[in-house]
């Protein structure tokens, strides 16, 4: 297999390009003996014509078994180590009530970063009292909400809030139960931009102003101290770091118990995901027993009892869960010169060069920036069928105005790619559609669940009349000449209407 001089060290041409790599894709992905990809047995292609492209497809069985196996799994080895646990799911990853409702349903909590993640947790009727609320720069009104909803915990970033907190408490006439985050100064292996416990960084207190604040937060009648929380990172492979997480903070834990309870530890979490066939995540069993083990020694170490452990699993539940789904469009090849070898040439040759092809896409980064915003790696298959065809080394791009507009930066499709093909791009349920813009006035795609066969709406994609709705200049009659005559595209994502692959077929 011809492998590109213009592809990355890691990748490698697929022996078969139309193989789904069991680690990237979803459980219920699967390659149909007609050629074409179904997720929950729901055809790509009846999916595109239902509701569109781009189309985010969550497989909601997939990630219903994800969360309770994270809820079980840390239940149940802290048990074994005479504690309990409380894993909470991400809502900036994505939320909307649906899967607030399913991971709720499966034991586990939320943690919320804004008012509106609030608004929309509590519009999917899940009790208050599941629910933590984060943030380094939360306003008045969002914590006054919170205490009046009853939240079971506010995490306080900064010692100016503890005050605020405390009042808000006050006023209501509650006590509130809160968390101290700490940044315990361990770099996780990841991205700078997704590594959190640095000590030039926004989030948190150092561990040598912890005691002081703890001290403050039981000054105050109106909260309750329950822990520390620390958070070290997202797309964690390793679990070196959270070792040192939880002996530092520990450490800490252990001289707070001598003037008063601490009867928490949450260590956080943001464990990785496979975008490509070369990740290799851990299962979140073996991760749940690392930290039970972790936290056991430790605990045994300074003499005192294992705490409830709280963590925060991240994009693990959601991220592996989704599909986006494209329609191809504009293909070009665009040959690329090679890096000159090494050494003095008396009468250079001329340089080699490959070719790339470009794959253009009905998206982009409107609705994945993280490839923009990280250089993330993707994948990417063909959905509407198989192909013989040798692969080639391909970059899907979106079609929005900047160079930076990158799907996917190297991967292999079969060499046929064509205009009107279905581009299927899996690992795409975390920070993909909770990120997406209207740059370019691209509106943003519906997301849709997908289970034994059946395809619902459960976040309507936008259309232009919801674009132009905001604009206050617009007259009734330039409104109208704005308007394009709606596709049956633009109808499906207004509708909530359901496909089956009966039906589809």
């Amino acid at each position: 297999m011809f492998d590109s001089p213009l592809a990355p060290d890691w990748l490698r041409a697929p022996d078969d390009a139309n193989a789904l790599p069991a680690p990237v894709w979803s459980r219920n992905a699967v390659r149909a003996v007609s050629g074409e990809l179904e997720i929950a047995g729901v055809p790509a292609s009846a999916l595109a014509a239902e509701f569109g492209t781009p189309v985010f497809v969550i497989d909601e069985a997939d990630v219903r078994e994800r969360a309770e196996r994270a809820a079980t799994s840390f239940v149940r080895e802290f048990e074994r180590v005479g504690s309990s646990a409380r894993v909470y799911y991400a809502a900036k990853a994505f939320l909307c009530t649906e899967v607030a409702r399913w991971v709720t349903e499966a034991g586990l909590n939320i943690d919320v970063a804004s008012g509106g993640e609030l608004a929309v947790t509590l519009a999917a009727g899940v009790d208050a009292t599941r629910l933590v609320l984060h943030g380094n720069n939360k306003s008045l009104a969002e914590l006054d909400r919170a205490v009046s909803v009853g939240i079971g915990t506010i995490v306080l970033d900064s010692l100016l809030e503890i005050n605020r907190v405390a009042e808000v408490a006050a006023r209501h006439g509650v006590r509130q139960a809160v968390r101290l985050r700490v940044n315990s100064g361990v770099h996780a292996s990841t991205h700078e931009y997704l590594a959190t416990a640095r000590e030039d960084q926004k989030f948190g207190v150092p561990l040598s102003e912890v005691e002081d604040a703890v001290a403050r937060i039981r000054s105050h009648d109106s909260l309750d101290f329950l822990g520390l929380h620390s958070h070290i990172g997202s797309q964690i492979f390793d679990t070196d770091g959270f070792v040192e997480a939880a002996a530092r903070l520990l450490g800490v834990h252990a001289r707070l118990l001598s003037s008063g309870p601490v009867p928490e530890l949450n260590l956080g979490g943001g464990f990785g995901i496979a975008y490509t066939s070369v990740d290799t995540p851990a299962p979140i069993e073996h991760i749940a027993a690392r930290f039970a083990d972790i936290v056991r020694s430790e605990c045994a170490a300074l003499g005192i009892p294992v705490p409830v452990v709280a963590v925060e699993p991240g994009r693990s539940i959601i991220g592996p869960s989704t599909t986006t789904l494209y329609t191809v469009g504009m293909i070009k090849d665009v040959e690329v010169t090679l890096p000159a070898a090494s050494g003095v040439v008396a009468d250079p040759a001329p340089a080699p060069t490959a070719v790339r092809k470009y794959v253009s896409v009905d998206g982009g980064m409107s609705d994945n920036v993280r490839p923009a915003l990280y250089g993330a790696d993707y994948s990417v298959r063909l959905a509407n069928r198989s192909s013989d065809v040798e692969p080639v080394l391909v970059r899907i791009a979106g079609k929005h105005c900047e160079s930076g507009d990158i799907v996917v930066h190297a991967d292999y499709l079969p060499g046929d790619v064509a205009p009107g093909d279905l581009a299927a791009v899996p690992a795409t349920g975390a920070y993909c559609w909770s990120l997406a813009s209207n740059y370019n006035y691209l509106t943003r795609p519906p997301v849709v669940a997908v289970r034994d066969g059946v395809a619902r709406a459960i976040v309507r994609g936008e259309t232009e009349q919801d674009l132009l709705s905001r604009d206050l200049g617009i007259t009734s009659d330039t409104r109208a000449a704005a308007s394009p005559p709606a596709t049956s595209a633009q109808d499906a994502r207004t509708a909530p209407g359901a496909t089956s692959a009966k039906d589809a077929s």
